[in-house]
């Protein structure tokens, strides 16, 4: 609403901002699930990040200057007001234009942004060629962005350039394969010649562009870059600042991260003992990988697994559990497309759900033979009760929640936090009865823990403690968390090579798992002292899922004012 004075109201002044935001933004859009922008593409050039930043501030005054009507505006006022505000704070540090990494940068967001596209008619293949036929321009506007982060000494990192210029020649049909976007468009049955032929050509001057891009990073990009991947104290506390929504002790969480370490280890050592009596954590994870009884053979069969067990989940936990309206019971399980980071993720359905919650699985290109005992916990991790629920939840709030906190308000530190806390959960709640199981929920924590000392560590350079018995004294470097990843858990060996890789381009992000989880698991247990005998687990999860995405410190102030 707008009021007397002229201003306009809390909400409204969010929902204006998800507008514009899509608008100069078009792939964010498809992203969350905006109809409308999916024939265009984003503008990620220097001028590009400045127009968004304009709009960011334009929103921040009027936010600053608007009254909040009641308690729930107030609490939108908080959420917009933090996220937006350090998406403000990072560029003008400089910190946005030219990001670069393996997992979450422009060059990925675009290819995958096609990944998202409804591609069931003539017309959504009409829209899918038309902004394919823009890839070329987009990687332009990228590769400015790179050229003037590394004229403003903010080049990323030599091991990012060169990472990011395989996934790219992967995509660009450089690698034995035919590419991303040819296999694309050969996907397309049903259209006009016509149409087939345009697909083809946008399909080839889209993968073109990729391979122009492999060639910019290796030749112009690369003698520019720094060696060194630490990005130091400064930059790292607001990188973790933008993805956990807190201002956090550095230190106290790498001791932290120690601690949780040693404990989920002594955890998971009881469980393998009951397993194979007398055997390491590395020998008991090889007997599981041998057994046929957790064995996988193709793709497809990964594949329909994963889909089982979504669908058995969803069914289980609703209404037993979780309050699961009709629109979130859709949940699809894909293979992405080869060429990303290898690992499970997940994207959220459009605002109206016609796009469903999805659930994808990215694997190594070899990999034809897959194991389920450590993936049972990823699974509920990436759907339900995890991200999907969260996530899709939020979406559905039309009637309590503005746009911006149902669709833009993400923060790694909320919901993958409470993705961990959903592994946990689902062991209390007796899905994980089966040893193995358990072992590969305990292993997805105990790397989980690891990350949090590994990044920390790493990018602040600091000095490896006496008593962890690696290393002691030394200080980390790249090779250290890769040797520490390999030998100190049992994650399999081609995720652990992505993972040393992805910490180093996006400082800050991966502690967000562990330290969210440590939030919420204090919140509930601070709800639980203060109720009593009339504290309900079932009424905790559905008010708190009901109040959508927000930063860690806000989310401790709203959980702390639940009665």
């Amino acid at each position: 609403m707008v009021s007397e004075a002229g201003q306009y109201g809390v909400h409204q002044i969010c929902d204006r901002f998800v507008d514009d935001y899509a608008a100069a933004d078009p792939v964010t859009a498809t992203e969350v699930g905006i109809a409308g922008y999916d024939d265009q593409v984003t503008d990620y050039s220097p001028e590009g990040y400045a127009a968004r930043a304009a709009l960011a501030k334009r929103a921040l005054r009027e936010m600053g200057a608007a009254t909040p009507a009641d308690e729930g505006e107030q609490v939108a006022k908080a959420v917009f007001t933090e996220r937006v505000g350090l998406s403000v704070e990072l560029h003008e540090a400089g910190l946005d234009v030219g990001v670069l990494n393996t997992i979450a940068s422009p060059v990925h967001e675009l290819r995958m942004a096609f990944d998202l596209m409804p591609a069931e008619s003539a017309e959504h293949w009409r829209t899918i060629a038309t902004r394919m036929a823009k890839v070329p321009g987009a990687l332009d506007g990228v590769r400015a962005s790179l050229l003037a982060a590394a004229e403003a000494g903010r080049a990323p990192a030599l091991r990012q350039i060169g990472r990011v210029a395989e996934q790219a020649e992967v995509w660009a049909g450089l690698s034995g394969d035919r590419g991303y976007f040819a296999d694309l468009a050969e996907r397309a049955h049903g259209v006009p010649d016509s149409l087939r032929s345009e697909l083809r050509h946008a399909a080839d001057a889209a993968q073109e562009a990729y391979a122009e891009l492999a060639g910019f990073l290796r030749a112009e990009l690369a003698p520019e870059a720094p060696t060194k991947d630490a990005v130091g104290e400064d930059v790292y506390r607001l990188w973790s600042r933008y993805f956990v929504g807190a201002e956090l002790d550095l230190r106290e969480a790498y001791e932290w991260g120690w601690a949780e370490f040693a404990r989920v280890e002594r955890e998971a050592k009881e469980v393998a003992e009951r397993i194979k009596p007398g055997a390491s954590l590395a020998e008991v994870a090889a007997a599981l990988d041998a057994d046929e009884r957790y064995r996988l053979h193709g793709r497809r069969a990964l594949e329909e697994w994963m889909q089982r067990l979504s669908d058995d989940a969803l069914r289980s936990l609703r209404g037993t559990h979780f309050e699961i309206p009709d629109e979130l019971m859709a949940l699809e399980c894909r293979i992405a497309p080869p060429g990303g980071g290898v690992g499970a993720y997940y994207s959220g359905p459009s605002e109206d759900f016609s796009r469903p919650g999805r659930m994808w699985w990215s694997l190594p290109a070899d990999r034809e033979e897959f194991s389920t005992w450590r993936e049972v916990s990823t699974v509920y991790h990436e759907g339900v009760p995890g991200h999907h629920l969260q996530i899709a939840t939020a979406v559905y709030q039309a009637r309590k929640l503005n746009r911006f906190q149902r669709l833009m308000a993400f923060t790694s530190g909320h919901a993958e936090g409470w993705a961990l806390y959903a592994e946990r959960l689902m062991q209390d709640l007796g899905f994980l009865g089966d040893d193995g199981d358990l072992l590969g929920m305990l292993d997805a924590h105990l790397f989980r823990a690891a990350r949090v000392v590994v990044d920390i560590g790493m990018h602040l350079e600091l000095e490896i403690p006496a008593g962890t018995g690696f290393h002691e004294g030394e200080r980390w470097t790249p090779e250290l968390g890769l040797e520490f990843m390999l030998t100190r858990t049992i994650t399999d060996a081609d995720h652990v090579h992505d993972e040393i890789d992805r910490y180093l381009g996006w400082p800050g992000q991966a502690p967000a798992y562990k330290l969210g989880e440590r939030l919420w698991l204090a919140a509930r247990e601070d709800v639980r002292r203060r109720q009593g005998d009339a504290f309900d687990l079932k009424d905790f999860h559905t008010r708190a899922l009901r109040m959508g995405g927000m930063g860690l410190d806000t989310l401790r102030e709203q959980l702390s004012a639940m009665a």
